[in-house]
């Protein structure tokens, strides 16, 4: 058998390809978010300022905790991986871009938070994990149509602004 030609410390090594750096324009969807919550400029009541961090507060002990938790989660994951277990759901129809917490409390009552994703935020590093408003209801019931069409006027009202109006 005739001696291979190449050089022994070659052999078995494949070529490596150059490959080039990607260049980032901004955030991406899988990137750590950030949490922050959306903070409104045209209300009269203090409570209102941050509809989404005074819902969560509003809520008993354990289930902020538990929200507070997914809120984490969620964030590290990135979002689009993280895998709900009903905890994480991305809402449809007219709701669609939305993301909702859930998280069941005392009394037989369902806690929800409503949150967008935002990868526009000018200043950021990282995308933003929005936390926009909160809404409870007793179990077995939905929310009003009224309220849906609430938690979308704070998006917009959210959105319109850039930089963001976050806390």
């Amino acid at each position: 058998m005739a001696p291979d030609p190449r050089d022994k410390s070659q052999r078995g090594r494949k070529s490596k390809a150059t490959k080039l750096p990607q260049v980032r324009t901004g955030p991406s969807p899988d990137d750590a978010h950030e949490i922050v919550y959306f903070r409104r400029h045209a209300s009269d009541d203090p409570s209102q300022t941050e509809p989404g961090r005074g819902a969560l507060n509003s809520y008993p002990t354990s289930v902020r905790a538990k929200i507070r938790a997914v809120l984490i989660a969620v964030a590290a994951a990135p979002p689009k991986r993280f895998a709900g277990g009903g905890y994480w759901e991305a809402m449809k129809g007219e709701m669609s871009g939305w993301f909702e917490i859930r998280a069941d409390g005392p009394g037989r009552h369902h806690c929800r938070l409503f949150c967008l994703l935002d990868y526009a935020a000018q200043g950021r590093e990282k995308p933003l994990l929005v936390v926009v408003d909160g809404r409870d209801k007793p179990f077995r019931t939905t929310l009003s149509a009224s309220d849906y069409v609430a938690v979308r006027r704070m998006g917009q009202e959210y959105l319109a602004r850039n930089p963001r109006s976050v806390s």
